[in-house]
């Protein structure tokens, strides 16, 4: 026992005394990275969105599907989008072709007519 409270004292006192070392770092950027991360982003917010189009018709069987489809699928995103003659349900935001594939395999099993439209390019 006393052995183990000496080499317990022998470690702990040092420990008080010891000192952590202490700096500063600088980080030099170019200018130019953002100027690109700038491009990036602007870039990024031109490009839509995969969206799967489940049906559509009139106003009023737009918001029963809408309403089918909200409870088929909760928590993605769906929107009734106006595109004359008719009225188009649409669902999900997906920014890539493979996750958009994916989930309209799973839209399919349940609404065979549904459509996977590709993005559309903004023009500012």
């Amino acid at each position: 026992m006393l052995k183990t409270f000496i080499l317990l004292m022998l470690t702990a006192i040092p420990a008080c005394f010891a000192q952590a070392q202490e700096g500063s770092i600088t980080i030099e950027q170019d200018a130019k990275i953002d100027q690109l991360l700038n491009l990036y982003s602007q870039v990024n917010s031109n490009i839509g969105h995969y969206q799967i189009q489940v049906g559509f018709g009139s106003y009023q069987k737009a918001q029963n599907l809408k309403t089918r489809v909200e409870s088929d699928f909760p928590g993605w995103y769906s929107k009734i989008e106006f595109e004359s003659p008719t009225y188009r349900v649409r669902l999900g935001k997906f920014k890539t072709k493979l996750e958009a594939e994916r989930k309209f395999l799973e839209v399919r099993k349940k609404y065979p007519e549904a459509m996977l439209l590709k993005p559309e390019k903004k023009i500012e």
